[in-house]
């Protein structure tokens, strides 16, 4: 009996196939030698080799990520939900609402894939409460006073708000990252807030900048890149970095997910140089101001 040369080497060890001619009674032996019960086995590990890579990051079909944002990250999220949603053919789902008020819907549905508040002490909470499984940073926001268009009232400085001839907004620091934040400069500057005069509390920092477009406001405080959003209605006035206090944004992967693997790779895309991009085209800033 005359047999060939190996023709492969797989995970049951070197597999000779019988030569050109030969007798039913070296296929008898080589059925003999790999019984059709390790054969069966052998086959099906072949069959697995080939198919897991192409099924690891492959959703299924209809899949779908619910993404808690943050209300004033809203122009870049949105647009890069939908470019990873054609991508990988799933379907990004955001709610976009008050930093605060995100992270109660969290706790009280034990629901979603993914966290994006407005600042990351949100994300540190829910990685206290054990709502997270990772962390990554995103973009940075510069608190900046918004006034209206030309500076009727002479607004200069974050003493100039407590003015009681002003109609300022400010964000609930119960609700929204921007109205803790707001809190915090205040403190940092020795000004009351309970002593000024508030005329609108907002629970997103988009209301603010609508209320200054709607002319119902003198001044609002919001992030920088929501303020860009306002140019033709509204102008800037900065607020000194000695005085400042930036807002680092980040994004966390929920401990209740049911694609924890499609969640991390959706934080991977949005921090890569594409989505730093898309954010840098909103006006965000993706490393940290000076």
């Amino acid at each position: 009996m005359t047999w060939q040369e190996p023709v492969g080497r797989g995970c049951l060890g070197t597999v000779r196939a019988p030569a050109s001619g030969e007798s039913a009674t070296g296929v008898a032996s080589y059925r003999r030698r790999f019984p059709k019960g390790l054969r069966c086995v052998g086959l099906l590990l072949v069959v697995l080799v080939f198919l897991l890579p192409g099924c690891r990051s492959k959703a299924p079909e209809g899949t779908k990520l619910l993404l808690y944002c943050g209300a004033g990250i809203r122009p870049p999220v949105a647009e890069l939900a939908a470019e990873y949603g054609r991508l990988h053919k799933v379907t990004v789902e955001c709610d976009y609402a008050g930093s605060e008020v995100l992270l109660s819907r969290i706790k009280l549905s034990c629901q979603g894939d993914l966290y994006m508040p407005g600042d990351v002490h949100y994300v540190e909470l829910a990685e206290e409460q054990e709502l997270v499984s990772s962390k990554k940073n995103v973009c940075y926001f510069v608190p900046v006073i918004l006034v209206q268009k030309g500076n009727p009232k002479n607004i200069r400085t974050l003493e100039d708000l407590t003015r009681p001839e002003l109609a300022v907004g400010l964000g609930d620091p119960e609700a929204c990252a921007i109205g803790r934040k707001c809190s915090k400069i205040f403190e940092k500057n020795g000004i009351v807030e309970e002593e000024m005069d508030v005329a609108f509390r907002s629970l997103t920092v988009n209301e603010l900048g609508n209320h200054i477009k709607l002319g119902m406001l003198d001044a609002v405080i919001v992030w920088d890149a929501v303020a860009a959003l306002y140019g033709d209605v509204g102008e800037v006035v900065r607020i000194p970095p000695d005085q400042n206090i930036i807002s680092t944004v980040a994004v966390g992967v929920l401990r209740s997910s049911e694609h924890p693997e499609l969640a991390g790779e959706f934080v991977e895309f949005i921090t890569s140089d594409r989505g730093k991009e898309v954010f840098a085209k909103h006006d965000y800033s993706t490393t940290l101001p000076e």
